[in-house]
């Protein structure tokens, strides 16, 4: 308590200075204002605060506490980059924040496992596919291991498939835990953090930027919008086109009763369909010993709709006016609705998972709380696949950043400062 007072008093004397410093001159009392207080923005403000100490940075975040969305609402994965295509950004950044996210859970003793990971092919057409990853594991350097029936039960006892690989580098953590380091670790370099502080305004001027909140008007350098299930629309109140929108998918998450954790002592995942970017309903032990099976995947009717009745008109409208969301829909309709049966019926979602499980019981699973995944969708229907950064100075926009950004956080971090610190 005494340190969180004490860095509560060193932010208010900073907001002073700062301040008084600015007067009515009109210049900027910030030097980088960061929207978002996920673990994408706090990675940035604490990458900021590192290769430029003497930077004013400020993170607004419109919740009350940081990591409320997309990294408060996952599995809890630290992805190896296996699925992802060699050079790109997902597999660079994934494999290098994979090695450091261990490394700063390590030193911040933070709740983390090394487990390895199983991928299971349960039908002979996905073979090919499977044969893929073990390539492009290799092409990203990460340890890839081709199992046999025989030896896919020397993992997971009762997981059947007619092959696998294990990939030794995924691991599990607390994400949320991450974020609130991230967060502490930035004020206490000088970076201020106002929750509850929505932003409803950005005016360009001679000068700089003016952001305007619920309660109070900022005016900075340079502005950084890591705002997730909202970079869109933050870009267009900055003023720049961002070329795509974020169509919002609910993945919906059951666990296993505890007495049925035995069924599960890792972490399995299925071959993944290569057209569609989602990993699809795979089995997930968690540092705290529980068992999450999901998600799927299935459009939401609200931008933070974490429950199937969560409707909200603004958002609704904006999915249905936009044209790309018509170009998936007839490009992947199968898909959709199968991941829509599967979330209307515990029987159906039962039933996918014993391709993997067989073992599983519709009452041996119980809902837990599901997340959003913010889905970049360009207007022609393509759903972007690798992390999007855009924007000229004073802007940096993170328009696409779902899984495996919370993997990656600390690499993608450093490449927004970087960014940011040379727009400065």
């Amino acid at each position: 308590m005494p340190d969180a007072m004490a860095r509560a008093r060193a932010a208010a004397a900073r907001t002073a200075d700062r301040s008084a410093h600015a007067g009515h001159t009109g210049r900027a009392d910030h030097d980088v204002v960061v929207i978002g207080a996920g673990i994408v923005g706090l990675s940035t403000a604490y990458a900021i605060t590192r290769a430029s100490p003497r930077t004013r940075v400020t993170v607004l975040e419109k919740e009350t506490a940081p990591a409320r969305h997309q990294t408060g609402r996952n599995s809890g994965v630290i992805h190896s980059g296996i699925y992802y295509h060699p050079g790109s950004l997902k597999a660079r950044y994934a494999v290098q924040g994979a090695a450091e996210m261990v490394k700063f859970c390590t030193e911040h003793d933070i709740p983390h496992e090394v487990t390895g990971k199983l991928i299971v092919a349960t039908e002979r057409e996905e073979l090919p596919r499977l044969h893929s990853l073990v390539q492009r594991g290799r092409e990203n350097g990460i340890p890839v291991r081709e199992l046999v029936p025989s030896q896919i039960a020397e993992y997971e006892p009762h997981v059947r498939g007619i092959a696998a690989i294990h990939v030794g580098t995924t691991g599990i953590c607390d994400f949320a835990a991450v974020a609130r380091t991230l967060a502490r670790l930035a004020e206490d370099a000088g970076a201020t953090i106002r929750y509850g502080s929505r932003v409803r305004a950005i005016t360009r001027t001679a000068e700089g930027v003016i952001i305007s909140t619920d309660g109070a008007e900022l005016r900075t350098r340079a502005v950084v919008n890591c705002a997730g299930l909202h970079c869109d629309r933050i870009a267009r109140l900055a003023g720049d086109d961002p070329g795509m929108r974020i169509i919002p998918f609910r993945g919906e998450f059951y666990e296993l009763v505890p007495s049925r954790h035995e069924l599960v002592h890792g972490l399995v995942y299925p071959v993944p369909d290569p057209a569609f970017p989602f990993l699809g309903v795979h089995l997930t032990r968690g540092v705290d010993g529980g068992v999450h099976i999901g998600p799927n995947a299935v459009p939401a009717l609200a931008r933070e709709g974490y429950r199937r009745r969560d409707l909200r008109p603004r958002d609704l409208a904006d999915t249905a006016a936009f044209p790309g969301t018509w170009r998936i829909a007839r490009r992947h309709w199968k898909y959709e609705i199968d991941e829509i049966r599967r979330s209307l019926s515990k029987r159906a979602f039962t039933q996918a998972v014993q391709r993997l499980l067989p073992d599983v019981r519709a009452e041996d699973l119980i809902p837990a709380p599901s997340g959003v995944r913010a889905q970049a969708v360009l207007a022609d229907g393509t759903l972007v696949d690798d992390f999007l950064l855009a924007g000229k100075p004073p802007f940096v926009h993170v328009l696409n950043a779902p899984s495996p950004a919370a993997t990656a956080s600390l690499p993608i971090g450093r490449e927004i400062a970087r960014r940011t610190l040379e727009a400065l």
